[in-house]
């Protein structure tokens, strides 16, 4: 079975790649340009020319490093954004959420420090940031000290139904350790 184009509708406008017209047709990432000579013909074009982000407010005074045009704030795929406002002509981005550094080595390496990531679903972790040869990550944040039981580098604040408690960082150990001041 074959899949017809739901949107026919003609465009007048020439396949680049065999001169036939162009049709919008519909897939499963939404609708496109594609040759109505479909099958010996599998030129395609995206619908939308421009990114998926708008302008949420105009940053006055703030001008752009490469093109000196003004900046703007951008509703993203990924979240908010800075950017320039001649998008095309200039790609310059500036990211809003830049991660917290922390002064506390990797206790997995020594040679990283950690550093406060966000993964794919918006949850905050800890993680060296030497990756890819480190895989050290922590989903609680780190506070600089030595456990009491197996003397582990690292300790890690819990929040607790009885508050904010201090314990071990390694996984076989876990303990909670005792807040001396």
């Amino acid at each position: 079975m074959t899949k017809t184009a739901i949107f026919a509708t003609k465009q007048n406008e020439p396949c680049p790649e065999c001169g036939a017209e162009l049709v919008i047709r519909s897939g499963r990432h939404g609708p496109f340009f594609g040759c109505s000579e479909y099958p010996e013909c599998q030129y395609i074009r995206p619908l939308k020319t421009h990114i998926d982000s708008h302008v949420v407010k105009v940053l006055e005074g703030q001008e752009c490093p490469k093109c000196k045009a003004t900046l703007v704030l951008r509703q993203g795929r990924f979240g908010m954004f800075v950017g320039c406002s001649h998008y095309p002509d200039c790609d310059h981005t500036e990211v809003i959420d830049k991660p917290d550094e922390t002064s506390i080595a990797c206790p997995q390496c020594g040679q990283g420090t950690l550093l406060q990531r966000k993964s794919r679903y918006g949850k905050v972790f800890h993680s060296c940031d030497r990756y890819p040869e480190c895989q050290f990550a922590l989903n609680f944040k780190p506070v600089a000290g030595e456990c009491a039981y197996c003397h582990y580098p690292l300790l890690m604040e819990k929040r607790t139904a009885k508050g904010p408690r201090l314990c071990c960082a390694s996984k076989l150990c876990g303990k909670p350790v005792a807040i001396t001041e």
